[in-house]
């Protein structure tokens, strides 16, 4: 698990764009050594759908030119970056991991889209997805599944459902990508694959243009190499958009690396209960104990509170939901036998049909009542922290798709609070594992302050996977 330093294509973002600032390395130059990468290890890894080859190299050219003109947009001019296959460019094909939208081409941009290329990033390609985004272990039948670059023997998770995006930025065919995290579609790959991600609080950034899969649960996020990368690309993404209206009633927009160098010292942070220990493997109970204890040694209170519900309890509540909306938007799709549709993700979809209005709009009242339970519990403290997920990436062979990795995750979204995850160590066999750090609706600035105090005593995210250089 060697660390990089020098090579480009395993730079963190924030260092490549101060490197193009510098004149030290051009945005042609970092696009080509992406472009390279994508050729030589793609063909394994299966993480992107498409690669925008000829477009990216005008892309960089182009920035290029301006910079050296004196006509950069913004510092991330030039710097690369790679988006989920759900996440519409006028004229692309955006199928959202179906054969069924193998042909769909976008009507329009998603708003997300237009800010990142209009602070001059450089779009790389779509990457891999679960079918409709429904699944978290990151397997897809017809499109195939991303390879989980940490394990090159054996086909392990990378985490769904946006496993392309983990793969690619693990891998080093992209510095940071975007993800959607639904029940923990960017946390469950960012804990298997070694990265950072951040689930951002519905509202904070535009769904416009992005296919959907439950609405009022869906979330775009960044998936990075670093949490300092994760509050540079989430500075970008937030903000009001008139196409979407969740965005106009959510708070202001923050710059979460305003405060993120202030340390956790004097913060309060929440373990979790004990009897959520349960179902843990060893090794990420062990690292998350020796992650607490070195946020404990730099000043935070660690401290123990009681929870209204299991976590359990809500990922059920996200199920009923997340089937009622999604049967909602594609059951006609899932309901007709002649479509290629995934087999694990056709009765996800499908038990949305068994779902009355009455049961679903219960759900939602359920909801609400778990928020508030959640939300006093919190009252006092700055943040509760729980392992990613129970388990290191397992094998694809070994998968039983009528579960979910999203244990620790999906309860997040029920609530509408927002979470990082971050590497916290690795395995005997050299797989990461990831500590989930929780906060507040809206309150992303602290989960990156908690998280950046981490990673300046922890070199975790500094690793890449072995058997991958050149």
């Amino acid at each position: 698990m060697p660390s990089s330093n020098t090579d480009p294509c395993f730079l963190p973002a924030h260092r490549l764009a101060a490197e193009i600032a510098a004149r030290r390395l051009s945005p042609v130059e970092i696009v080509e050594a992406a472009l390279a990468r994508i050729a030589a290890h793609d063909p394994k890894l299966h993480a992107y759908v498409d690669v925008y080859v000829d477009d990216a190299r005008l892309a960089a050219e182009a920035a290029d030119k301006a910079i050296r003109s004196g006509h950069a947009v913004g510092p991330l001019h030039g710097v690369p970056i790679a988006l989920k296959d759900l996440i519409d460019l006028e004229g692309r094909i955006t199928t959202g991991g179906s054969m069924v939208w193998c042909e769909r081409r976008s009507p329009d941009t998603a708003t997300l889209a237009r800010k990142l290329i209009a602070a001059g990033m450089i779009v790389l390609g779509k990457t891999h997805t679960v079918e409709f985004a429904m699944g978290g272990w990151g397997t897809n039948q017809h499109m195939g599944t991303p390879w989980n670059p940490w394990d090159l023997e054996a086909p392990r998770t990378p985490g769904g459902s946006s496993a392309g995006s983990g793969v690619a930025v693990a891998a080093g065919m992209a510095p940071w990508a975007i993800g959607t995290d639904t029940g923990g579609s960017v946390r469950l790959p960012a804990s298997w694959c070694g990265l950072s991600g951040l689930k951002t609080t519905i509202g904070r950034v535009s769904t416009y243009g992005i296919l959907p899969l439950a609405p009022s649960l869906d979330t775009p996020g960044p998936m990075t190499r670093s949490v300092e990368d994760a509050a540079l690309l989430y500075a970008v993404m937030q903000g009001a958009d008139p196409l979407d209206p969740r965005t106009l009633s959510a708070p202001a927009p923050i710059d979460p690396a305003a405060g993120m160098r202030r340390g956790v010292s004097g913060t309060r942070l929440a373990r979790m209960p004990e009897a959520e220990r349960e179902g843990c493997t060893p090794e990420m109970l062990a690292a998350y104990d020796a992650a607490l204890d070195l946020l404990a040694r730099q000043g935070a209170e660690i401290v123990d509170i009681p929870l209204p519900c299991r976590f359990a309890d809500a990922t059920t509540a996200t199920g009923r939901i997340i089937g009622s909306e999604a049967y909602a938007l594609i059951g006609e799709l899932v309901d007709n036998p002649a479509l290629p549709i995934d087999e694990a993700v056709r009765p996800r979809i499908q038990l949305g049909r068994t779902i009355s209005a009455r049961d679903y709009l219960a759900a939602l009242a359920e909801r609400d009542q778990m928020k508030r339970g959640f939300l006093a519990a919190l009252d006092g403290v700055d943040a509760l922290l729980t392992p990613t997920t129970q388990t290191p990436a397992v094998r694809v062979e070994s998968v039983d798709q009528s579960t979910t990795p999203a244990h620790f995750t999906r309860f997040v979204n029920l609530l509408e609070l927002c979470a990082l995850s971050i590497p916290d160590g690795f395995t005997r066999t050299g797989l990461p594992l990831s500590l989930q750090i929780i906060c507040r609706p809206y309150d992303e600035a602290t989960a990156v302050r908690i998280g950046w105090a981490y990673q300046q005593v922890t070199d975790w995210h500094e690793r890449h996977p072995p058997g991958l250089d050149g």
